[in-house]
């Protein structure tokens, strides 16, 4: 499909700089309001508001760089700063005095945004979505996870989804066969992981490349041993490390995570769900397990759960009483298990049906007195009370994880609603042919590469032991647009989108479970992002 290049205006990237520093500067004097007026917690829509805001700033930021690259790259950055000032110019609109800032604070944005949101501009861009511009190590890591995710993934996905089947054994064991459970664990434990940047990048790229395929059936399989890796690598004994991290790095073990209880999500300073000190069948030292964990994902397949656990009785301590104990067991049936100890102890699993991240399988697990050794404490001793911590050392690295899956998934959409467009006939045309079709597809490109430039961004950062905020920012970020792109991609479908045979219904459904775990989208925002903007504001400011 050719498109009138003559009709898109050159890049310029100053301009595009500009207007994101007047946008920053908007948010800037909203945060210092909310900060010496109001609080996170009453001024919730406003809260929010920032926070997502400051998301899009710092992903639209993140395309300079790229942009720089070639003039495709160069119009995609101004498609996406354009769009994402749009963006914060509705959310402005009659809540000025709100955000604390004058009527016309975007005022010198106005050409800008004029000649980048134009309708002719952004129809004559459709089909352009830019290189990577990846490093060839990292091509080949591209290339060989996207070979395995058409020839092995994709023509089971639709079967997984619609039946709700679990995930075939051979995808688990030819994933770990090519490394993916270890790309985040160090060489010393078994893994691939050499320090910096590229075990970031490698765990980021196979993550979109699988999630293209099926975001359950492949895309999801790295989390949940990611998460329990970083929690064992930040808090674990070296016992600890030499016994569990090469089982992971493996596949030898599968693991969920068992967080989330019926009452409490991501609020998880009051989890109820009790270790209680105890002594074991063969007389070994221990905790007794009881309660209700909710929302564990893989649980009846997992060989071992991560249990976050209150292991002190003075509730008064909150987080500060909560720590992380590895809790084996044998694999169940996916349509619900039964596990008993010797000893007495059990776990029930009771599966929990969902729209769409089918195959997963989510699971609400009740423990009543199940036994766990003291050595499977992470930290053990040192580590008791500090399970809270070492959770968010893993939920850091799943929310950049995450972000990846939504890229993967927007990725599908996007290229699934170019292929129909092309050959969808509407009086007596291509539907690719029309300016509203069109003008989506450009700003789907551009939304799902400023996506992939920050999460390469993030990744840096995290390599360095930094980032733990744009971790959450692009995850709140790219979780939100994934549902944009996903839905728009089904309506260029029409009623075929609908339909369960086209795969743009799978991916619509799977996207919209994004914003919710790993951190619900309210909670990350108001409680993560902008607390931390409101708090780094009112140090800078003292």
């Amino acid at each position: 499909m050719s498109s009138d290049i003559a009709s898109i205006p050159a890049p310029d990237l100053q301009d595009a700089v500009a207007a994101l520093e007047a946008a920053s500067a908007v948010v800037d004097t909203a945060i210092l309001k909310l900060a010496a007026t109001g609080s996170v917690d009453e001024d919730q829509v406003l809260a929010y508001d920032i926070g997502h805001a400051a998301a899009a700033i710092e992903t639209a930021r993140s395309m300079i760089d790229y942009g720089a690259k070639g003039t495709v790259e160069g119009q995609l950055t101004c498609v996406f700063v354009a769009d994402i000032i749009s963006e914060l110019g509705a959310k402005l609109w009659g809540r000025e005095s709100v955000w604390g800032i004058d009527p016309g604070a975007l005022d010198d944005t106005r050409s800008f945004v004029s000649a980048w949101r134009n309708p002719d501009v952004l129809a004559a861009m459709a089909y352009v979505d830019g290189p990577r511009h990846l490093d060839s190590e990292f091509e080949l890591v591209e290339d060989t996870f996207k070979r395995f995710a058409t020839e092995q993934v994709a023509p089971r996905a639709e079967h997984i989804h619609r039946t709700n089947s679990d995930i075939p054994e051979d995808l688990i064991s030819g994933l770990a066969e090519m490394g993916l459970f270890g790309l985040s664990i160090p060489e010393e434990h078994g893994g691939f992981a050499s320090g910096g940047e590229g075990d970031y990048f490698g765990m980021i790229i196979a993550t979109e490349e699988l999630s293209k395929a099926s975001l359950c059936a492949a895309g999801s399989l790295i989390t949940r041993p990611e998460i329990l890796a970083r929690a064992i690598e930040a808090g674990g004994t070296d016992e600890q490390k030499a016994k569990w991290l090469p089982q992971l790095a493996m596949g030898e073990k599968l693991n969920c995570i068992a967080v989330t209880e019926p009452d409490y999500g991501s609020d998880v300073a009051g989890i109820k769900v009790a270790a209680i000190e105890a002594t074991g069948p063969n007389g070994e030292a221990g905790y007794t397990i009881t309660g209700v964990k909710t929302w564990c994902t893989f649980a009846a397949r997992a060989d071992v759960m991560m249990v976050l656990a209150r292991t002190e009785a003075d509730r008064s301590l909150g987080h500060r009483g909560l720590s992380i104990l590895i809790v084996e067991k044998d694999q169940g049936d996916s349509h619900g298990f039964e596990l008993t100890q010797e000893g007495g102890g059990t776990m029930e699993g009771r599966p929990i049906d969902t729209i769409g991240y089918r195959g997963m399988h989510s699971y609400e697990v009740a423990f009543d007195n199940w036994f766990v050794p003291a050595e499977n404490l992470i930290g053990m001793d040192e580590g008791r009370g500090r399970g809270f911590y070492y959770q968010m050392a893993g939920f850091e690295n799943g929310r950049i994880q995450t972000a990846a899956r939504a890229v993967g998934v927007m990725q599908a959409s996007y290229e699934a609603a170019k292929e129909y467009a092309e050959n969808r006939i509407v009086f007596g045309q291509p539907i690719a042919e029309y300016q509203l079709t069109r003008v989506k597809l450009t700003r789907m490109a551009a939304i799902i590469q400023a996506s992939r430039q920050f999460s390469y961004q993030v990744g840096r950062m995290m390599s360095k032991g930094e980032g733990k905020m744009e971790a959450s920012m692009i995850k709140a970020f790219v979780c939100k647009a994934s549902e944009w792109v996903t839905r728009e991609a089904m309506q260029i479908h029409g009623g075929m989108g609908y339909a369960e045979e086209y795969d743009v219904s799978r991916h619509f459904v799977d996207a919209r479970v994004l914003s919710i775990f790993e951190g619900a989208d309210e909670t990350l925002t108001l409680k993560v992002i902008t607390r931390t903007l409101v708090k780094n504001a009112t140090v800078n400011q003292g």
